[in-house]
């Protein structure tokens, strides 16, 4: 999207800064979880898995976030109905191999989403150089979209997807876009990776750095639950 640089760089900067700046007021959800905050740049580190708040968008609203691990997290989110996107709670995995090195990089995932609001539920996975960005967007709702221009369909990764072209002005987007909505499955990254390198020519040899997975929101008014029942990110 026309700011994700952004959502990437506060998640690597988030430990550095005052977590104290608590954004508005949202619930935290009634069973007890191992780790919840309110806090605009809250993160925490949980069975090899990094989790973040992530509220980073512009008049965003108020947004809890909680977890039972790494792999089994959500959010209550408040954002007004208003555009541009307003935050991206994520989980990240660090893989930081070449895409010549790996044997295997695949997903699994299960949530529970919305059927109001304005969202996508998607992967965003990083060069360790952050030139490049490749998102997965599993499911959509509402009024969002991809950057740049579309480039048809493709099959990758066990998949049909209509993959989107574009900058935001800090790094290349490839966005790829499931042609019809999905809580759960399986996705075969390695594919996707070797398609832009070999296929398409769009990038190098490059090095993965991080695979995060997420909800990028846009609004949730009146306040909305996005939950990740369940992740695994892999890697060989």
């Amino acid at each position: 999207m026309a700011s994700t640089l952004r959502k990437i760089t506060m998640a690597v900067l988030a430990p550095a800064m005052a977590i104290g700046a608590t954004v508005g007021l949202a619930s935290a959800p009634a069973s007890a979880a191992v780790w919840s905050s309110c806090d605009q740049w809250a993160n925490t580190s949980l069975n090899g898995y990094t989790l973040y708040n992530n509220i980073w968008g512009s008049g965003a609203g108020s947004q809890c976030i909680w977890a039972n691990s790494g792999t089994n997290w959500g959010v209550n989110a408040n954002h007004p109905n208003t555009g541009g996107i307003k935050s991206y709670p994520n989980s990240k995995k660090v893989v930081n191999k070449s895409i010549t090195s790996l044997g295997s990089l695949s997903s699994n995932y299960n949530v529970s989403v919305p059927s109001s609001g304005a969202y996508n539920t998607s992967y965003d996975i990083w060069d360790t150089n952050y030139r490049y960005e490749i998102m997965l967007w599993v499911n959509k709702t509402g009024a969002v979209g991809p950057l740049g221009s579309s480039q048809g369909n493709v099959t990758l990764g066990g998949h049909t997807w209509t993959v989107y072209k574009g900058t935001n002005g800090s790094n290349q987007v490839f966005s790829f876009v499931r042609t019809s909505n999905s809580t759960s499955g399986t996705v075969n990254v390695l594919p996707i990776l070797k398609w832009i390198k070999d296929t398409k020519g769009w990038f190098g040899n490059e090095t993965i750095g991080d695979v995060q997975f997420g909800f990028e929101i846009t609004s949730s008014s009146g306040g909305l639950n996005f939950t990740t029942n369940n992740l695994t990110v892999s890697s060989s």
